[in-house]
């Protein structure tokens, strides 16, 4: 077996026997052991009662952190003329149209969120197997498929996190930075978990929210309470 470096089992030692915590627990304990040499990311993991192979139990949605991601959003933007010229204006990484297409299917992926045009739909749905799977792939109902391209890619850059319950009901996202101040973090902690909780969808059978934990891109994680984090 491996042996743990000291780091690693410190971490270890301060979660051991700590579970169902509070949300403001939870983030204090994090971030306390969050002492990478970079700056990592909180994450957030929701176990939900879904099945995700029936149309009527799958949860996606969009929710805008109140105090942002803390990462710095790459978006690309499949428009022509002059909502082209709006999305480069607007702050857009990269513009395109079958050029763009044809840079993803050769491989080359660099961007974080992908906002198109309805016009554009056509081309960009060839891409449904690359950008599907990474969850890239525009959608009316999260807002990445729109004509107000400028408030589009504003938003994405401004914080703005989508989430799609995957295979097993599980969602996560990366809720902040372990260098927030925790009441920024609580604070976005709760605004995703409430957005999720209002994805509700009409087919979920019995418990919705099974389990929410939180973790650094570096250590341990830690349960927090369910029935408390989704009622307050």
């Amino acid at each position: 077996m491996a042996k743990l470096g000291k780091r690693t089992r410190a971490a270890r030692e301060s979660f051991a026997g700590k579970d169902n915590l509070s949300v403001e627990e939870a983030v204090a304990l994090i971030k306390a052991n969050a002492n990478a040499k970079f700056d990592e990311t909180i994450e957030i993991a929701l176990n939900l009662g879904v099945d995700t192979r029936h149309a009527d139990q799958m949860v996606r949605g969009v929710i805008g952190l109140p105090n942002g991601t803390g990462k710095d959003m790459r978006v690309a933007v499949f428009a022509r003329g002059a909502k082209a010229d709006e999305a480069k204006e607007a702050g857009a990484d990269i513009v395109g149209a079958e050029d763009l297409m044809e840079t993803i299917q050769g491989g080359t992926i660099d961007f974080d969120r992908c906002i198109a045009t309805p016009d554009m739909m056509p081309i960009v749905g060839r891409l449904g197997k690359v950008l599907g799977p990474r969850n890239l792939m525009p959608n009316p109902k999260v807002g990445t498929v729109t004509m107000d391209v400028k408030a589009a890619v504003e938003a994405a850059k401004g914080g703005e996190v989508q989430f799609k319950a995957e295979k097993g009901g599980v969602v996560h996202a990366g809720v902040g930075k372990a260098s927030f101040d925790e009441a920024k973090l609580i604070e976005n902690v709760k605004a995703f978990i409430s957005a999720v909780a209002k994805a509700k969808p009409a087919g979920a059978k019995g418990a919705y929210m099974k389990k929410i934990a939180l973790s650094s891109t570096m250590g341990p994680g830690v349960t927090v309470d369910v029935e408390t984090a989704v009622t307050e």
